[in-house]
């Protein structure tokens, strides 16, 4: 019996480049369609049974209306939740209510997927909200986890083509991998600002691989890793003072295990162009990108 498997995605962003709107509710299908729909499309396709929404309480009735609704309809009532990211959810460390006086949104991803804690209990794939990966990634993050469903430690991520991932509208930020020959990733350095210009890709002054391997918050986990993710998440508040910035964020997270070794991640290689509304200028080309893929037969034109 196939190991059943769940995806996790991360909805609760404030979109704060995007001019402070809601970007993961913007519609770019023919018939109102946003692009978590697309990817809950996918996943139902790849074999996926279960969805959890990770949201803000504020935007829960729009959001369900919208998005949660028509999941039902794909995988029934009974797998699919919502859960929600808030600021005050943080372990009682010393200085607790100091920290949460001066913060004003919530941890970062690693404390979004704890959003998750008692939910989500087989092994998941967790994405953004407001990002296209295609049906490869898909199919290939679902296929390991089923594999590897009872191998603790044993994680995978979507690795995603540099080129492949780039906006024309303003700079990215990207997890540039480090792959070896077995196709295990070695390294992930957050790389921010990095800007696309004649054909190229730099950031902060140098040039980047175009064909290097990145992460798009694309993983595939064990139920396991939320307990690891509890216990950093309080050593990682030890270390914020208030006024302090500091997320705790996956890539990092994921990072420092494979320094101590105690994971591995198989970087699963797909070459599906990623496309996603980072910057409002970009909802246009999105918009024409789906359309080619309805007419190429990717999708329906009516997904629900």
């Amino acid at each position: 019996m196939k190991a059943e498997t769940t995806l996790v995605i991360m909805a609760a962003g404030i979109g704060s480049r995007y001019g402070g709107g809601v970007k993961q509710l913007e519609k770019v299908g023919p018939n109102g369609e946003v692009l978590m729909q697309y990817s809950i499309y996918d996943a139902v396709k790849a074999g996926f049974d279960n969805v959890v929404f990770i949201i803000r309480r504020e935007i829960e009735k729009d959001f369900w209306a919208l998005i949660g609704e028509k999941a039902e309809c794909l995988l029934g009532k009974d797998h699919v939740h919502c859960v929600y990211q808030e600021l005050s959810d943080i372990p009682k460390v010393e200085g607790y209510e100091s920290l949460l006086a001066q913060r004003q949104k919530p941890w970062g991803t690693g404390q979004a997927i704890l959003a998750c804690k008692g939910i989500v209990t087989t092994p998941f794939a967790v994405i953004n909200a407001d990002d296209f990966y295609g049906r490869d990634a898909f199919e290939k993050v679902h296929d390991y986890l089923v594999e590897h469903a009872n191998d603790q430690g044993k994680y995978c991520m979507a690795g995603f083509i540099l080129k492949n991932t780039l906006s024309e509208n303003g700079a990215v930020t990207r997890g540039v991998c480090q792959v070896n020959d077995q196709m295990e990733l070695s390294s992930i350095c957050e790389t921010k600002n990095i800007v696309l210009k004649n054909g190229k890709a730099n950031a902060s002054g140098k040039e980047l691989d175009m064909n290097a391997h990145v992460s798009m918050n694309m993983w595939g986990l064990t139920p396991e890793f939320i307990n690891v993710l509890s216990d950093g998440f309080e050593a990682f508040l030890k270390t914020q003072k208030p006024g302090d910035t500091g997320e705790y964020l996956l890539p990092t997270i994921i990072g420092e295990l494979l320094e101590k070794g105690k994971i591995s991640v198989r970087v699963l290689e797909t070459k599906d162009r990623w496309f996603g509304v980072t910057y409002a200028a970009d909802k246009a080309a999105v918009v024409n990108d789906i359309a080619e893929l309805i007419e190429n037969g990717r999708y329906p034109e009516k997904l629900f």
